[in-house]
């Protein structure tokens, strides 16, 4: 998925510096924002940032609450908006005058729609990878239900029960094969040895979590306007 990922991104840079650069839009410096699907961190980005940045494009990857090298653990990211912190903290202490590109793989999508509500004016495009995509006429709850339906329990993947066996799962792990055939199955078995050494849990947030926490407005969405927004889903 991430030799995939990474084709596409090389694909987009041309539409997206387009974007930035039509007669619409203002210029904005062409810094990329990473942001990385549940269970992995910025280390899964490693080549396209590399790529990007021989290039000349400024390129930050984050890492999520929990997630690569973040130091909290999964058990201390139990609301959404903690999984979210490392991202949110970053946007907000981007200056007053600089725009970037969001990029967001799978659950990250999630992630930068989030920012997208919360800081329209520091955002030229949000890119979606193969993403989790909510937005007004779609809650993000929808989407968050369907992208895990039948996931949960497939081939090796793992689940923990911290508040007992009667309680909801708590978090969630992807197992060997489940990367294999499902997420890396189009990369180098470089990539899914890395990932098999360093995959982490995802917490299992609650519905209600994620319907408080990603909220639109119509409004403050529409402030993205033509050109700030780009949205591109794109399935394999």
């Amino acid at each position: 998925m991430y030799l995939t990922s990474l084709v596409v991104l090389i694909l987009l840079l041309p539409y997206v510096n387009a974007t930035l650069s039509g007669s619409k839009c203002p210029k904005a410096s062409k810094h990329f924002v990473l942001v990385h699907k549940a269970g992995n961190g910025a280390w899964s980005w490693y080549k396209i940032v590399a790529l990007m940045r021989s290039s000349g494009h400024n390129v930050t990857a984050i890492d999520l609450g929990a997630s690569g090298i973040n130091p909290k653990q999964v058990l201390q990211v139990q609301h959404l908006s903690d999984y979210f912190s490392p991202l949110m903290k970053f946007m907000a202490s981007l200056p007053a005058h600089e725009k970037v590109v969001l990029v967001g793989h799978s659950h990250g999508g999630l992630a930068i729609s989030k920012a997208m509500e919360s800081f329209p004016e520091k955002i030229s495009v949000a890119v979606f990878v193969t993403a989790l995509m909510p937005g007004p006429t779609l809650n993000a709850a929808t989407v968050y239900i369907e992208s895990s339906r039948g996931v949960l329990s497939a081939l090796d993947n793992r689940v923990t029960y911290d508040n007992g066996p009667t309680n909801p799962p708590t978090t969630f792990l992807d197992g060997p094969k489940y990367l294999a055939t499902n997420v890396y199955q189009l990369s180098p078995i470089e990539d899914l040895t890395l990932a098999n050494t360093i995959v982490r849990p995802l917490y299992l947030y609650s519905v209600d979590d994620v319907a408080k926490e990603i909220a639109f407005s119509s409004k403050r969405y529409d402030q993205l306007g033509e050109c700030s927004l780009l949205l591109l889903m794109i399935n394999f």
